[in-house]
């Protein structure tokens, strides 16, 4: 279970979703590496399904790719590549097939999210509050175990 009760919908749904058909189209360096593009196959139905999630992390040396589910393990992206790995991940410019994925562990999740609220202090403001994120994540371990960070890399890369 996520820090909120409930899964985004209406409004705030196709806020999140708006940017995949620019993906689609090839517009993905518009978002640099704010926001990433994640397809994954759905558990039940098998279809191809995508979602835009933004980016809590990235390290181009690796190359990795770091994103967090706000609703825990309720969220259906986390679920279904829980099920399934991924399909496909894009960033800017790149594009990985079958990308290799991990589930952070918990106090690496901590200090993610402490880096990210560090670097982006006015995003973490207005965020942390929609999601249900405390003011300080290292003061609400308990509160983040329920959150899940995500790492995706090249499935070539070791």
């Amino acid at each position: 279970m996520g820090l909120t009760d409930h899964t985004p919908s209406g409004l705030l749904r196709a806020m999140f979703r708006a940017p995949v058909p620019l993906y689609r189209l090839g517009f993905g360096p518009l978002f640099g590496h704010r926001l990433v593009y994640l397809a994954h196959r759905g558990r039940k139905s098998g279809r191809r399904r995508e979602v835009i999630l933004e980016v809590v992390r990235f390290d181009a040396r690796l190359p990795e790719v770091v994103v967090v589910s706000g609703w825990g393990e309720r969220a259906d992206w986390y679920r279904n590549i829980q099920a399934a790995p991924a399909l496909e991940v894009r960033i800017s410019a790149r594009r990985w097939a079958e990308p290799r994925q991990r589930v952070l562990e918990q106090d690496e999740t901590v200090k993610l999210l402490q880096d990210y609220r560090d670097r982006h202090p006015r995003a973490w403001r207005r965020l942390a509050p929609l999601l249900g994120f405390p003011p300080d994540p290292a003061g609400a371990r308990e509160a983040l175990s329920r959150i899940r960070a995500v790492a995706f890399t090249p499935r070539n890369c070791r």
